[in-house]
């Protein structure tokens, strides 16, 4: 299996279940609680590291109970963080997350008081171990300047790009990418209302890329040298937890891409894993086939 290093954040969540969305100045109780370390590249990572692959994650931890939390937890999936930096002060980034038990539906109120990864740290790290590298287009100035490191230096290593939300100047990120993957939020942002039309649009500012799109209940598309492609989804027989459906679905497309599947496959994979999580709560994939 490939070595694969990802950039981003790693978040607490605080994740409260209620059996449905609660009004505006309603008090309600809980039906359960959990408080697992979270992240869109964290998630990530922690779905490749299950199946099969090598996986450290470069980013900044807090030193304070909550960072220890969130080493401890990607200890347990196998995921490397020697290229982490720890700030002295700071607070865990920290998701406060209401899952709807009615429709698996999660609304999240997010707080943060830590800096981004700097440049400095990622351009220390011996990047010839690795055979994929994976960014969260966030932290747009620093991250840039680590992709045009990866394009100088290791111009054989494969870079995959999320784009989840859509931040002042990402699309600066998207030329040194070989895989984007769109969120249907972002596309959304745009002004698109249908993938189709999102990712040939895309196409035409970023036509050397592999581009992908996870849809939510209408699947995944994808557009590969310039032919489009789509996935329905898989719905689980009972809808649990949507939350970490996205990074499967990335998890699942950069999984398939390192085993050269055909664009259609690919999608395949991607959406069979992401609706195989949204039947149970958490990432434990451990038996997904």
């Amino acid at each position: 299996m490939a070595r694969i290093l990802g950039v981003g954040i790693a978040t607490l969540d605080i994740v409260n279940e209620v059996d449905h969305y609660p009004a505006e100045d309603e008090e309600m109780r809980a039906t359960a609680q959990h408080v697992r370390r979270g992240g869109n590249c964290t998630n990530t990572l922690t779905v490749l590291s299950q199946l099969g692959h090598g996986c450290d994650w470069s980013g900044v931890l807090a030193a304070e109970p909550d960072g220890g939390r969130i080493v401890t937890e990607l200890e347990q999936f196998s995921i490397g963080h020697q290229h982490s930096l720890l700030q002295a002060d700071g607070k865990v980034p920290t998701s406060y997350i209401t899952l709807n038990r009615a429709n698996g539906s999660r609304t999240i109120v997010h707080y943060r008081n830590l800096p981004e990864l700097p440049y400095e740290v990622f351009e220390s790290i011996d990047l010839t171990d690795y055979d994929w590298i994976h960014f969260e287009g966030r932290n747009i100035g620093e991250t840039k300047r680590m992709m045009q490191r990866c394009r100088e230096h290791y111009p054989d290593i494969p870079l995959s790009l999320e784009a989840e939300k859509p931040r002042e100047s990402i699309d600066e990120l998207f030329s040194h990418a070989d895989v984007i993957l769109y969120s249907r939020a972002y596309a959304q942002a745009l002004g698109y209302k249908r993938a189709e039309e999102f990712l040939l649009g895309m196409n035409e500012k970023v036509p050397t890329a592999t581009l992908y799109c996870a849809w939510g209940a209408q699947g995944g598309y994808g557009l590969v040298d310039d032919s489009l492609f789509h996935q329905a989804a898989f719905a689980p027989e009972v809808l649990v937890d949507t939350l970490g459906a996205g990074d499967s679905f990335n998890a699942g497309i950069i999984h398939a891409q390192l085993q050269q599947q055909s664009p259609q496959e690919v999608l395949h994979y991607a959406c069979r894993l992401a609706g195989y999580k949204c039947g149970r709560s958490g990432l434990d994939i451990q038996a997904f086939e």
